[in-house]
């Protein structure tokens, strides 16, 4: 199914080039949605939703979305701070002193929002052999036995940091379940019932939740994996991910809802005229060296690219796990935002980059 608005300044003619030479030669399986202003120019899915029973994914079909996830976080993280509950200098250990006692006092709630907190991750995603040591995590740790923000803690709570807290960036998903357990502590309310109603309700995000992967529901594509010693190029994702959400990632969404939620945020739908400004700021370097031409930033659960000038030319992020690959980005200069979603391991981001070269260019 292709939907493609004509609109000035805008080739949706070159974008549909783009994204069906990556989905024919990649494989792509997923959805694909750009926005204008707001309004959709260009939806087209490709693939199936699900292989066992021949559902095709359709451009309303939902999808996990992984550490996608970290900006709803995020999100809900600053309205505490917006509503002065919070303080982003804060100390951390004060709101999650019940679950992790010994957290270093140093760790802010600022240093969790951009991965500067230097603590042991839950898994380690930048080691050299990260598929082995994903493997023998999950032979010593049941993935079934992740179902919430505090069945991550025993994963990380003894490990020691890797840098003093505010040194750098270093991508960590336990801060981010920290902060899941500081938004429970601070509004006495469940993590993903806050999330709901404060994020995904005031964003217009009708189809997002929060779904376990065991859990019946309409409109939601199963996740795959691509083997090569199997006698099917696939297999389901139900023993490859964790089963429940948390607030590293775990979010179901459609494409549109993601489209909606980075209108919302941008225009003020969720935070105030001050906090959207902070939240919308880059932050800290994500690594020393250019990729692609651009300068990498992080800021409040946003991954910013730059161009030599230092404007800001995309901001969103990135959600990989097995069998859920998705991207969603804003384009300011152009007012575009383009949502990503694929039900294949590792899909999304040959099709986001060449989206991204079909807008702005090599």
């Amino acid at each position: 199914m292709t939907i493609v608005t004509s609109t000035g300044g805008f080739d949706p003619g070159h974008l549909e080039e783009a994204v069906s030479a990556v989905a024919e030669g990649k494989g792509f399986s997923g959805a694909v949605r750009v926005t204008r202003h707001g309004e959709p120019v260009f939806t087209r899915a490709f693939g199936m939703a699900s292989r066992r029973w021949s559902v095709p994914n359709r451009c309303d079909t939902r999808f996990r979305v992984a550490s996608v996830s970290k900006m709803f976080t995020a999100v809900a993280v600053l309205q505490l701070v917006e509503r002065k509950q919070v303080r982003l200098d804060d100390a951390l250990v004060d709101f999650v002193k019940e679950h992790m006692p010994r957290l270093d006092p140093r760790v802010t709630v600022r240093h969790a929002l951009t991965m500067t907190a230097g603590i042991g991750d839950w898994f380690e995603e930048g080691g050299d052999d990260w598929e082995a040591e994903w493997a023998a995590l999950t032979s010593s740790h049941p993935l079934y036995l992740l179902r919430g923000n505090k069945d991550y803690l025993p994963l990380f709570a003894g490990k020691q940091p890797h840098f003093p807290p505010g040194e750098r960036h270093f991508y960590n998903g336990a801060a981010y379940i920290l902060l899941g357990l500081l938004v429970e502590s601070v509004t006495g309310r469940a993590f993903e019932e806050v999330v709901g109603d404060d994020v995904f309700a005031r964003a217009g995000m009708s189809a997002a939740g929060f779904p376990a992967l065991d859990e019946l529901g309409p409109d939601i594509a199963e996740g795959y994996l691509t083997t090569a010693d199997s006698p099917t190029p696939y297999r389901t994702n139900h023993y490859a991910t964790t089963p429940g959400p948390a607030a590293d990632g775990g979010a179901t969404c459609a494409a549109a809802d993601l489209t909606a939620f980075a209108h919302a945020l941008r225009h003020g739908r969720l935070l105030d005229e001050e906090t959207t400004r902070l939240a919308l700021t880059p932050q800290v370097d994500e690594r020393e060296e250019k990729v692609r031409g651009y300068r990498w930033m992080y800021g409040f659960g946003l991954t910013h690219i730059l161009d030599d000038e230092g404007t800001v030319v995309r901001w969103g992020h990135t959600g990989e796990e097995d069998g859920a690959s998705a991207r969603l980005y804003h384009y300011p200069r152009q007012d575009l935002d383009v949502a990503v979603l694929g039900n294949v391991s590792w899909c999304a981001g040959a099709m986001g980059w060449a989206i991204h070269d079909a807008l702005v260019g090599n």
